[in-house]
């Protein structure tokens, strides 16, 4: 008879996705960009687990300004897990310090809510597996060498002599050695050998387990993470659980990644070899790749004309892009940075993701599209005094009780209907009608509809900074205590 033992996938996500942009930004990054079937990559880590057999909630370990969209994504796809309604469960952090303390912290929640006994399955948020299927197989494998009190890594049968990867050299599921990235002649040899499969970086392992390996081999970070854990608020409510993690105590837990820090110190490890069709999606050209290509090799996604091209990968959301007598090129359009760069040459695009925050350019951190907890703005369009936005607002949804010292504001409803807080007047302001909010008033914006409510908004003053903005009522904890 089987034993079960309760299996919860957590999801790392975090990263900036640098080689990605102009569409992955940081508060945007990669595991958000949505492939051509409009799923997100993070809704198909968070899938790949939930449709699993003896899953009784999800965990999510990610940037505390990232939530609001990660529950936004998940919430697209609840019901695609038949005949399950799981909690998804978030621990936020306050900046990135790696996988040492994410999985820390993660072990850490599971063992104290579910027992050591619980099966963590760690995956991350920006990877790509075509084959379910055997990706459920490689599991149940993973899962009973967890039973057995082994920290379980999946190693992917390998295709071709990567570079970019991590190896590990294996005799079945016993593991000999990690070994890092190589150059393309040592890589050539570990293909041929058949002993080396690359490091996926994902993980199964019971949360016991791993709170002794981590106690034996870094006690420094389980230690400070327990310790920022104790330090930590959390909140709940019907379907969700959130611990944000304090960020003057997590400062102090050293940054370090889980293959460093215990993997490959442990005497303790299994491997599961697997082929099940994955990819970390680590550069345009592997995401181009997706794309069924044309008879001239190009691989296109929006409305794009073509004259004497080849083997391109051109990518437009919104506008017609066109193209003339060129070959092996990636041209990425976006409503405010276009891209474009030899094929050959894909995973430099780093390099203009750091320029761009070196020199402070907002180019790396934002699109002209942001995401707020309660909808979105996007800039239309501004200059010297002035600001236009397009402003949605989700049902049901509330933005902060707010002030401005130094703009003025007016509001242009294009649908739906607001509630508007304007100084001491509370109004309703329905389509095709405006208010104006002066510099130093109170106000509130609110959508008391179940439509989304669409608005125009026309800032002016001598600043109009988003930092301009004294906070005194907010439902998403952005009010200092």
């Amino acid at each position: 008879m089987k034993q079960f033992m309760k299996l919860i996938p957590t999801i790392l996500c975090g990263g900036a996705g640098s080689r990605l942009w102009p569409v992955s930004r940081e508060t945007h990054p990669k595991p958000f960009i949505r492939l051509a079937d409009g799923q997100s990559l993070l809704q198909k880590a968070w899938l790949r687990g939930a449709v699993l057999p003896d899953v009784v909630e999800t965990l999510t370990v990610t940037n505390r300004e990232l939530v609001f969209k990660s529950e936004d994504d998940y919430r697209e796809v609840a019901s695609i897990p038949a005949n399950k309604t799981l909690t998804n469960r978030f621990i936020l952090e306050p900046f990135g310090r790696n996988t040492a303390p994410a999985i820390a912290a993660a072990a850490l929640q599971v063992a104290e809510i579910h027992g050591e006994d619980a099966c963590l399955l760690v995956l991350a948020a920006d990877h790509l597996i075509a084959d379910q299927t055997a990706f459920a197989q490689a599991v149940a494998k993973a899962m009973q060498l967890a039973a057995q009190g082994k920290l379980v890594t999946f190693g992917i049968q390998p295709d071709l002599p990567e570079t970019g990867y991590g190896y590990i050299e294996a005799d079945g599921n016993t593991v000999k050695r990690f070994v890092e990235k190589p150059d393309l002649a040592t890589a050539q040899e570990y293909v041929a050998s058949g002993r080396f499969l690359w490091n996926s970086g994902m993980f199964c392992f019971q949360a016991g387990v791993m709170l002794r390996e981590l106690e034996l081999h870094c006690p420094d970070i389980l230690a400070a993470t327990r310790t920022c854990i104790a330090q930590s608020r959390s909140t709940s409510g019907k379907g969700f659980s959130q611990l944000e993690l304090d960020a003057n105590s997590f400062q102090k837990v050293a940054d370090d990644s889980i293959d460093y820090a215990v993997m490959e110190k442990s005497s303790n490890v299994a491997v599961v070899p697997c082929s099940i069709g994955w990819s970390d999606i680590g550069s345009w050209t592997a995401l181009g790749d997706l794309t069924p290509a044309d008879e001239q090799g190009n691989r296109i996604e929006g409305e794009v004309m073509l004259h004497d091209v080849s083997n391109c990968y051109i990518q437009s959301k919104k506008r017609i892009v066109g193209a003339v007598g060129v070959k092996d090129l990636v041209i990425i359009d976006t409503p405010d940075a276009v891209l474009v760069a030899d094929r050959s040459r894909a995973q430099d695009v780093k390099h203009i993701y750091a320029r761009l925050k070196k020199e402070g350019h907002e180019a790396h951190r934002l699109h002209s599209t942001v995401h707020r907890p309660w909808g979105t703005y996007t800039v239309l369009e501004e200059g010297p005094n002035f600001k236009i936005k397009r402003i949605e607002v989700k049902p049901s949804a509330s933005l902060s009780l707010q002030m401005h010292h130094h703009r003025s504001e007016h509001w242009i409803v294009v649908s739906g209907m607001a509630k508007v807080v304007n100084g001491d007047r509370e109004l309703f302001v329905q389509t095709n009608e405006s208010t104006y909010i002066p510099a130093g008033h109170k106000h509130r914006l609110e959508n008391p509809g179940l439509l989304p409510l669409v608005m125009i908004e026309v800032q002016s003053g001598e600043y109009l900074g988003e930092d301009d903005i004294v906070r005194f009522q907010d439902v998403y904890g952005r009010v200092p205590a």
